[in-house]
């Protein structure tokens, strides 16, 4: 994610209304792992998955391996009708789960196609099955909802989710805002594949995730119908809607691209989104190959919302991008979409590797030396709030957008490259993402990887610039 005065200063800073189950739902992911629940004699799911900063995001007790996702959008009264089936693995035994959903009316809730009750609490919609569901076991949860979809205010006083627009809708859900528009384990450990059926005025154009499966216009409505099949945290996904204009190609390497612009947007965006081939291949280089089947941009005209998110295969701007922020949001495609976190404690792993592809992009074409840019930053005071908090422990929810987490995460990984050597640090951060490809990481287990290759202790570097407060006594 990038966002305004968090990030270097030279650039800014994701139905029908009966329930019904479909008879089935493709399954393109193997369950990664579940989400942590109560003890085993219990069978109430917890109603959150124990992220310090977020503590009712996500779920207890089950593992969602695929979204199916039935959408329809007036973008001029902003009525969402919504039908969302979920195939979910028991990881205990089950009698009661939640889910989280907030601000939209449920209708119906059926689990393996049997009515089922359901509540509100906050933002938890808890179901209660009419048998217990088994560990180990596969289901299906049915849930019809509708409304006019809200954003929710973070932490930091930004909004995220379902944010609407002049003709539609900008759709970034980082950390909280998939529950604004459709019913989730929201929460990045728990990682699924999705299908998006999203129906809207004819006219207006539904962007989502992954391929472009097929399109249909008819009775003055077009329907949309995108495929993710790797596995997706649920702050990634978006059915972005409005008035756009599409390019499609693929590139050599045969990733299908997928660009989308408003046309307020498209003179200043074409010729950054014009180099999105070469930064993919650059990155592939470094990185190792490029982790999806598809590629692309949404750019939106969203003057009010002030960031672009990292939505996954393709990044969403609410602007035209400047190249800067189109070789940060494609990064993330490794570092932050195929590997994700367990919790939003170590958001260093995605910004701070974001941060200094930048630099690296700098390096190797023409511009600043990663050493320079370091150095530039370094020198500020220790007033400065770069050094407010250290990066790989934020504090709070609030925190974790900061200046610390993307600048200082970014000098962390500079000072391992001077540590290591350049030898050994691009092997790290070409192992990293090929250990975890479709999975998660932690702070500890980058640190281990870092000192298996490197044969190197490296836990004082990491304390000093990760854990410790305040500005390092020397670089």
């Amino acid at each position: 994610m990038t966002r305004p005065g968090r990030q270097p200063a030279r650039r800014r800073g994701a139905g029908p209304r009966r329930e019904t189950l479909l008879a089935t739902v493709p399954v393109a992911v193997a369950a990664l792992i579940g989400a942590a629940g109560p003890t085993a004699a219990d069978t109430t799911g917890a109603p959150g998955a124990g992220d310090p900063y977020f503590p009712l995001s996500g779920n207890g007790g089950y593992h969602v391996r695929h979204y199916d996702l039935t959408l329809r959008y007036d973008t001029s009264s902003r009525h969402l009708d919504g039908k969302a089936v979920l195939t979910a693995r028991a990881g205990q035994d089950l009698s009661r789960f939640d889910l989280d959903l907030t601000g939209l009316q449920v209708t119906g809730v059926a689990v393996d196609g049997a009515p089922a009750a359901f509540r509100r609490v906050g933002q938890e919609l808890v179901v209660t099955s009419r048998h217990t569901l088994r560990t180990g076991r596969d289901f299906r949860v049915a849930v019809a909802y509708n409304g006019i979809p809200k954003p929710v205010t973070d932490p930091d006083g930004s909004a995220d989710g379902w944010i609407p627009t002049d003709d539609g809708a900008f759709v970034a859900g980082e950390p909280q805002g998939a529950m604004t528009w459709f019913p989730a384990n929201n929460h990045p450990k728990d990682k699924a594949s999705y299908d998006f059926t999203i129906t809207v005025p004819q006219g207006s154009t539904a962007v989502a995730n992954g391929v472009l499966l097929g399109q249909r216009t008819a009775h003055g409505r077009t329907t949309f119908r995108w495929r993710e099949s790797q596995p997706m945290a649920s702050y990634l996904a978006t059915a972005t809607i409005g008035n756009f204009k599409v390019e499609r190609y693929s590139t050599d390497d045969g990733i299908q691209v997928y660009n989308a612009v408003d046309p307020r947007e498209a003179s200043a965006a074409a010729p950054v989104l014009k180099q999105l081939p070469s930064v993919l291949e650059w990155e592939s280089k470094l990185f190792g190959p490029y982790p999806y089947r598809s590629a692309g941009s949404i750019v939106d005209h969203a003057p009010d919302v002030g960031y672009a998110l990292e939505t996954q295969t393709r990044p969403l701007y609410d602007a035209a991008p400047d190249l800067h922020t189109l070789v940060h949001e494609n990064a993330h495609q490794w570092f932050g979409d195929s590997v994700s976190l367990t919790t939003w404690k170590d958001i260093w792993l995605n910004e701070g590797f974001a941060v200094y592809t930048e630099w690296l992009y700098d390096e190797q074409h023409d511009g600043d030396s990663a050493q320079e840019t370091f150095d530039a930053l370094y020198a500020r005071p220790a007033s400065d709030p770069l050094w407010a908090y250290p990066p790989g422990d934020p504090g709070s929810g609030k925190n974790i957008f900061g200046a610390p987490v993307y600048q200082r995460g970014a000098m962390a990984l500079h000072e391992l490259r001077k540590a290591v050597g350049d030898g050994d640090f691009f092997r790290i951060v070409r192992a990293w993402p090929a250990v975890h490809r479709n999975g998660h990481g932690t702070t500890a287990q980058f640190v281990r990887l870092a000192e298996q290759i490197s044969g190197k202790r490296l836990d004082g570097l990491f304390h000093t610039w990760l854990f410790a407060n305040g500005k390092p006594n020397s670089a």
